[in-house]
């Protein structure tokens, strides 16, 4: 078998302190530079990456845009403490004890940050064409929408455009604009469609111009974006979420066990 060459031309187009804020961010993300930890100092940057005072403080004032550290000209940048956040999409697909609040909210508090929900809109609208194909819907078929941010001690955290059956959601509190206490999962097993099986399409994607705005980015850094298929027991789709996250500020985690289904 003849192994394919590395391609001569292939090149990093990026600006020098782009790749330079790209390698700091790797490290930072990868735990090297632990939260708290300080930046090596501008003159071993420059050593580092062959690069000028200017063009290192422009790769620093990126990560400052980005949140990931803080600090001054001429002091020392340290990483901000709890920047990236592990999501435990499992955890979060069970609906809430009678009483409870929705998961998301006991699962951040559980971390120790406060979080809240915006609701933005609720209408009957057209999705994507994946959404209304994981509905099964027709080219010009409708559904229940329910778009809200998720934010993180004020911080937007997420995008989340709910989609829902119109046969299932008209006339229900999934049809109002308010928050629905419990969250969806509670209300949907209370109608009678307790979510079963979920399973999720993961893929990173340049922001659209209304991710950007919504989730307050400052750069085109990729974002995460879940397409979520929620089947009830009959296997019905009785939800279809995509969620939009800051692909630099989150991580997703899957637990599997060793035996069951891996089928592509």
């Amino acid at each position: 078998m003849t192994v394919p060459k590395a391609d001569p031309e292939a090149v990093d187009r990026r600006s020098l302190h782009e790749r330079i804020a790209a390698d700091l961010r790797d490290d930072i993300m990868s735990g090297e530079l632990a939260p708290g930890a300080n930046l090596p100092t501008t003159a071993q940057l420059k050593e580092r990456f062959e690069a000028s005072s200017a063009t290192v403080q422009k790769a620093l004032q990126l990560l400052k845009d980005e949140l990931l550290v803080v600090g001054r000209a001429g002091a020392a940048v340290t990483v901000r403490e709890h920047r990236q956040r592990t999501v435990r999409p499992a955890s979060l697909m069970a609906p809430g004890g009678p009483g409870e609040p929705y998961r998301w909210l006991v699962e951040a508090a559980r971390h120790g940050t406060h979080a809240r929900t915006e609701l933005l809109d609720v209408t009957e609208t057209r999705p994507p064409a994946d959404v209304r194909a994981a509905l099964g819907l027709p080219p010009d078929g409708a559904a229940m929408l329910r778009r809200q941010t998720l934010l993180v001690d004020d911080e937007p955290a997420e995008l989340v455009e709910a989609y829902y059956p119109l046969d299932i959601a008209r006339g229900t509190p999934l049809a109002e604009g308010r928050r629905i206490r419990g969250g969806a999962p509670a209300l949907l097993s209370a109608l009678g469609h307790p979510p079963r099986r979920s399973t999720d399409r993961v893929s990173a994607r340049v922001p659209t111009q209304d991710q950007y705005r919504a989730l307050r980015l400052t750069s085109s850094m990729p974002v995460l974006r879940t397409l979520r298929v929620v089947t009830g027991d009959d296997g019905r789709p009785v939800e279809v979420t995509v969620m939009v996250k800051a692909g630099h500020l989150y991580e997703l985690q899957y637990e599997f066990t060793a035996g069951e289904g891996g089928g592509a």
